[in-house]
């Protein structure tokens, strides 16, 4: 039974963690409220539909709307961490939105905060990441409400950015040159042992107004961790260290051969400098769980990914936009001058053709030209931008704030209407549709538009120096979607044949 019937606030029900924490609290019972800048990127995940749950629109960094949305709560849980958006002022933006929360949260009158942190000695000087998320801890506990503080180190779970970085490492490289960070000890933890940790908090009065550090069984270097997960692919790896490999050049390669970009592979490195140890084991008395050790929780997230059945992953943050765009994109197809449509008769039905749209990128690809793209994408990671690599949550759904390679979804409408964002960098604006209609006779058509709002004189460069490649790409990728569609429309088509 739930401990309350208030209304349980969620900020950062769009991230890793958030998206998790609310499928847990429904099963528990509970009414939950969930706080997003973009209230589109909570749909399609399953529980946004049930009646105990509240979508509300507000950003933690305006205090106005955090009160408007703690309104009647009983409890809230603060996941924010910037360290996903890749801003430069990351550690002024969590200081202030952390004392926004807890402003707010004293005026209403919340009974608790419960915050998700990460390991780190205080005592010593840590990475600006770590020290920040000590800061947030600190600035929360600074207002009058009682708040719960967990702190944990590397995650592993199917989707988290740390074990994504780790699975593609070890997965495509026999021979690995690691700096000696690969040495030091960090204590992993399954990221169903987070979610738990986090509803027994909820659930246990005890565990108000204390700092607890919560890990799994295992405590292991990052070398112990490749050679094990190596065991489980069952494989070898051989690790060469050497002293000369800073932070961010080791960051550069793992942009280079992981999912994980620059930005957020600096800050995870960054981190890995130093050990993330638990010091104490208090939380095992107040809520006892089954630990799980790393190589339980390697196997059941490669299950997941294996099965595509991964509820949330790292990429669901969006990237930083640039300052001469709005915080929440918005596509107004008469402010893009420069644009290239293809419309492409197909016989398939438009449901069959939309679902070849639904599935481009990652695994499938982008119909045409495929070695193009991957140049583009190593283009795009050389110069620090995201690439194909993040490749797709799902191979076959999509839902608004998904990443797709290098573009982000940010809207559609099932059987009719996929549009992407640009995230690779390029000199100006970039957006993607697709569109499908219906044809009579049960045919379809698909209309693909790419839209550029370029920045002075260097994106028209840009965008006139590679139309004739442009044209080349968009012009193929159509009629591939089209003939992929077709082509599994003749099998069925061959079946309902009178024999």
């Amino acid at each position: 039974m739930p401990i309350t019937t208030k209304p349980i606030l969620i900020a950062g029900a769009t991230g890793y963690i958030g998206g998790r924490v609310v499928p847990q609290l429904l099963e528990r019972g509970y009414r939950v409220r969930c706080l997003a800048r973009d209230v589109r990127k909570l749909s399609g995940r399953g529980w946004d539909e049930d009646p105990r749950v509240e979508i509300v629109r507000g950003d933690v960094l305006d205090l106005d709307s955090i009160r408007s949305a703690m309104d009647g709560c009983g409890a809230a849980y603060y996941l924010v961490h910037s360290m996903l958006s890749g801003e430069r002022n990351f550690e002024s933006h969590d200081r202030v939105a952390a004392e926004n929360f807890a402003k707010a949260a004293e005026e209403k009158g919340l009974d608790r905060i419960i915050y998700l942190g990460g390991l780190g000695h205080k005592s010593e000087k840590l990475s600006p990441h770590l020290e920040s998320r000590h800061e947030v801890g600190d600035v929360l506990r600074g207002g009058k409400v009682p708040v719960t503080e967990l702190r944990a180190a590397m995650i592993v779970g199917s989707g988290s950015a740390s074990f994504e970085m780790l699975r593609s490492l070890v997965s495509k490289l026999p021979v690995m040159v690691c700096p000696r960070w690969v040495d030091v000890k960090t204590q992993p933890i399954a990221v169903r042992d987070v979610l738990a940790y986090l509803i027994g908090c909820l659930e246990n009065p005890e565990t108000a107004g204390q700092a607890f550090d919560i890990g799994g069984p295992d405590v292991l270097t990052y070398r112990e961790m490749m050679h094990r997960f190596a065991a489980i692919l069952g494989t070898r790896r051989w690790i060469v260290v050497v002293p000369v490999l800073t932070p961010r050049l080791s960051a550069y390669w793992v942009n280079l051969m992981t999912p994980v970009n620059a930005g957020m592979a600096f800050a995870l490195i960054e981190s890995l400098q130093y050990e993330t140890v638990c010091e104490e084991g208090r939380i095992r008395e107040l809520v006892p769980i089954p630990r799980t050790d790393f190589d339980h929780a390697c196997r059941w997230a490669l299950d997941k990914v294996n099965q595509h059945a991964v509820e949330t992953r790292w990429t669901g943050a969006s990237l930083p936009y640039r300052s001469e765009r709005v915080s929440l994109p918005v596509l107004t197809p008469e402010n893009f001058t420069i644009r290239d449509e293809q419309r492409v008769e197909s016989a398939a039905s438009p449901q069959a053709l939309f679902d070849k749209v639904r599935r481009i990128g990652g695994g499938v690809g982008w119909y045409y030209a495929e070695w193009l793209w991957e140049i583009r994408g190593w283009m795009d990671r050389a110069i620090g931008g995201v690439g194909v690599r993040r490749g797709r949550r799902d191979p076959v759904s999509v839902r608004i704030g998904d990443a797709i390679d290098f573009w982000r979804v940010e809207d559609v409408v099932p059987g009719r209407r996929l549009l992407l964002h640009a995230e690779m960098i390029v000199p100006g604006d970039a957006w993607l549709e697709f569109r499908v209609e219906p044809v009579d006779g049960g045919r379809s058509e698909l209309i693909q538009t790419a839209y550029f709002k370029p920045s002075p004189f260097w994106g028209r460069l840009y965008w006139y120096a590679c139309y004739p490649l442009h044209w080349f790409v968009f012009s193929g990728m159509a009629h591939g979607i089209v003939r992929a569609a077709e082509a599994d429309a003749r099998p069925e088509a061959a079946a309902l044949q009178p024999r």
